[in-house]
């Protein structure tokens, strides 16, 4: 059984990989204008900190670390949860009943089903640039233990951003339309993941480490191998735990998804 779920989903991501990349012309300039529109922040931050020299003591390099995880792990992310970023639209137009009919998990067919592979690629691509351009100018000796460690957090980040878009999907079930509360709740606060959490006010701070926790994503796993000033403001356990942060919070969004989908209703077409 599990030889035939790995065989299926090999056969789901190569179909996926050729759909997209059928034109490749077009599917380079694609992941191009997504790698360019996404630089365009660190761009501005640039040439932010050519003039004050740091923000709340991270330098340049520091930053460009941070946003490589935020980046490195969305690319790795959106591989496998693109149908659930566009989970709206498969229950609105009532595409979502042919995977009810299928013999195969829901879930699972809407993690294989599709991939976004141009954001995969932008998105990823500045991450591994950013990360390339910036971990040899941190000040980290990259021991096993740290190369590990980084492994980890990257597994984790993946995790927490997968655990938003499940439970964000799966309140579509109830509202049909959540595109606001995406906005609010993943895309706005993403924006915020890239800078130091510690110069926000109070109450983004909460929001980033107990609501939406971006924070696990890239600050505090950069703390454990930054060790800046501003980490005195949090418990240094915060340090260690974003793999089982990322972990309890998929678990506890796959549990609302099994609970809420015995009560949905098709949207008809």
């Amino acid at each position: 059984m599990k030889s035939d779920l790995f065989s299926l989903s090999a056969t789901y991501t190569r179909m996926i990989f050729r759909s997209w990349f059928q034109y490749r012309v077009d599917a380079f300039l694609r992941s191009l204008a997504v790698f360019m529109r996404e630089a365009t922040s660190i761009i501005v931050i640039y040439f932010t900190l050519l003039k004050f020299d740091s923000l709340n003591g991270w330098n340049i390099h520091e930053m460009c670390f941070l946003f490589s995880l935020v980046y490195v792990t969305y690319g790795i992310m959106i591989i496998f949860f693109t149908g659930l970023r566009d989970f709206g639209n498969t229950v609105r137009d009532g595409s979502f009943d042919r995977y009810i009919l299928r013999p195969r998990g829901l879930l699972y067919q809407l993690i294989f089903a599709n991939a976004d592979w141009f954001a995969a690629v932008g998105h990823g691509g500045l991450g591994i640039l950013l990360f390339l351009i910036s971990a040899s100018k941190i000040g980290v000796i990259w021991t096993p233990v740290r190369v590990i460690y980084y492994i980890f957090t990257i597994t984790g980040g993946v995790l927490i951003q997968g655990a938003i878009f499940l439970f964000l999907a799966t309140l579509n079930i109830y509202l049909l339309e959540t595109n606001k509360l995406k906005e609010v709740f993943y895309w706005n606060t993403r924006k915020f993941a890239g800078y130091p959490i510690s110069i926000f006010h109070k109450a983004i701070q909460f929001v980033m480490t107990f609501i939406v926790p971006f924070a696990f994503v890239n600050y505090f796993p950069a703390q454990y191998l930054l060790r800046k000033e501003d980490m005195v403001n949090y418990p240094a356990i915060f340090m260690y735990i974003t793999p089982l942060v990322g972990l309890v919070l998929y678990i506890l969004a796959y549990l609302f998804w099994r609970s809420s989908i015995k009560h949905y209703k098709s949207s008809g077409n």
